[in-house]
């Protein structure tokens, strides 16, 4: 899928009251799983408690979108 499909599949799916915030967001949080199944895909993984040293990362940087 090219990148302008995927930012359609993505606006379409976001409300009419969404924002640009909103966007950029829904893009970043695609991106970021694309990245994780990609490097599963390469035989990349973590252990669980790599893992779990990452979650409080990936939460302060995902977390910090407001509600619609």
């Amino acid at each position: 899928m090219s990148t302008k499909e995927i930012m359609l599949q993505v606006a379409k799916k976001l409300p009419a009251n969404a924002t640009l915030a909103d966007a950029i967001y829904e893009l970043e949080f695609r991106q970021a799983v694309e990245q994780g199944l990609a490097s599963l895909d390469r035989g990349e993984r973590v252990t669980l408690a790599q893992a779990r040293k990452q979650i409080p990362k990936w939460v302060s940087k995902y977390s910090s979108r407001k509600t619609r």
